[in-house]
Formats: C-alpha cells, structure tokens, sequence
C-alpha cells in the first residue's frame, strides 16, 4: 500500500516538474537542458512527497500547491548538481548516469544549480492559492532551510570535516543542516499552507526532526560514505549501535505522531520504510 502510495506521488511530482522548466528564447536552452537534466533524473521525491501527505492529512489538495512542491525538488536537485563538482565530491555518476559537470562542463553546471536554486523562489511566488502571508511564511522557511544556517552551512561543515573524526554530537550538527533541514522544511510548508493548529504543528515538527536523522542514520547503514573517509553513525556506533540508534528515532518520530488528531498513516509508513533500510 505504501509502496502503491510513493510511486503513485512520485509520478505527480515528476509530471508537476515536467512542466515548470522551458526556456524563455533559443539562446538560454542550453542552461535549461542541463538545469532539467539533472531535475528529471529520478531518485525518490521523498521531500516534495513529505509536503504533499502533510497537505493530504489537513486535507488539502496538494495540486493547489505544487510550484512550492517542485520548489522543495529544485532545492535539492541544485544540492546534488553542486555537491559533485570537482571541487566537492568529485563523482562522475550520479544515479547511474553521468553527473552534470561531466555532460555540460563544469561552468554550466554551476550555473545550473544557481539557476535551479533561485528557480525555486519564483516558482514560490507564482503559487496563486497560498495566502500572502502563509506564501512569505514559506519562503521564510524554505530559505532558512537551504541557506547558510541550514543545509549550506551543513554542507560546508562536511567538506571541512572530511579526513577528520568528529564527534557524534557534532555529526548531528552536520546532518541537522546537510540532511535535516530540507526535511524540517518540507514538513513545515505542509503544516503553513494547511494552516495546522499549534499542537500538530509542534508534533509534527518533532516528527519531522526525527526523520531527517533517521533519513541519514539508515543511509550510512550500508557504509556509502566510507570511500569518503567521513565519519558516519557507523563508525562512531558501530553496525549495531547505528541500527539501535535508528530504532530508538523511530520510535520517537512514532511517539510525536501518536499526538496527532489527523490521520497519519502515511507519514508513519515513512518511518518503517526508512527502518527497513537497516535490515
């Protein structure tokens, strides 16, 4: 069933994302082919889908919201275009495909994720069903996620910790940004554009800080990180104290739900399709 409901969502988003990118006049396609190369190449959705069932529960129909939805996958997708740059991560594949810089050099990559990136805002600002403040509240949001308290400053933090032991208090701090704060965000704009009561705001919030950790503690599970020499939930724990970790945040993420007086079946699956990574 909640197989059914990820791929069903999936495919909304991809088809949302199929129509928001074309070029305004000949001489720009060049930047918007590599800009939707890297956008249309797949991967889970699992933010936009984040928002989307947080609509869904307030009963809120997320079609009337999607530019904010592709905004959240723009977000992400200029992360990644810009995380495997030579001066980064250095990959060459991303997905199973050919990282961006590798098919439209590195200068149009880099344009392609500032574009993406800054994409994401006016799409924002085109959304005509959101009230004026609940779209500024948004934005407001969304850019603390993505910005220099949020997953830049996360994403700077694991650069200049590579070839390093940290501590675990501190690989929190690093995954609070990097990972963490898009999710906050995508449950947030759920919890804005429906207009949730405090209680489920707070719930739900508390939920959402759970996710990301558990989203980068079953990631590291199969030791993706390793060849990068970074420290992970792994090599601070071990296997099994990563794979206790992640049980004791899933529980919690359960417990924040648990609180909630809307149906949340859906954003409690998510939960348990992320413990089934550890297994």
């Amino acid at each position: 069933m909640f197989k059914e409901y990820l791929a069903a969502s999936k495919q909304n988003i991809e088809q949302w994302l199929g129509e928001v990118l074309t070029s305004p006049n000949q001489e720009f396609k060049p930047l918007y082919e590599s800009m939707n190369y890297s956008l249309m190449q797949g991967g889970k959705r699992i933010r936009p889908i984040l928002s989307k069932a947080v609509l869904e529960m307030l009963h809120k129909d997320p079609a009337d919201y999607k530019e904010f939805l592709c905004a959240m996958e723009c977000i992400h997708t200029y992360s990644l275009v810009h995380d495997d740059l030579p001066a980064m991560d250095n990959d060459d594949y991303r997905r199973g495909n050919l990282t961006n810089h590798k098919v439209y050099g590195e200068g149009l990559a880099i344009l392609a994720g500032d574009g993406l990136l800054t994409y994401a805002f006016q799409l924002m600002t085109a959304n005509n069903k959101a009230s004026a403040q609940d779209k500024l509240d948004a934005i407001q949001c969304v850019a603390i996620a993505a910005g220099p308290e949020g997953m830049v400053g996360g994403q700077a933090f694991d650069m200049l910790s590579e070839d390093k032991h940290i501590p675990l208090e501190e690989l929190k701090v690093l995954h609070r940004g990097k990972t963490g704060a898009l999710f906050n965000a995508s449950v947030e704009l759920g919890l804005i554009l429906g207009n949730a009561d405090t209680v489920t705001q707070t719930a739900l919030m508390e939920y959402a800080n759970c996710l990301g950790l558990l989203f980068q503690i079953t990631d590291d599970i199969p030791g993706s990180d390793v060849r990068q020499h970074k420290s992970t939930y792994v090599s601070l724990l071990g296997l099994e104290g990563a794979k206790e970790q992640a049980s004791s945040v899933g529980k919690q993420a359960h417990d924040a739900l648990n609180s909630v007086s809307y149906d949340t079946s859906i954003l409690a699956a998510l939960i348990d399709y992320l413990l089934k990574r550890t297994n």
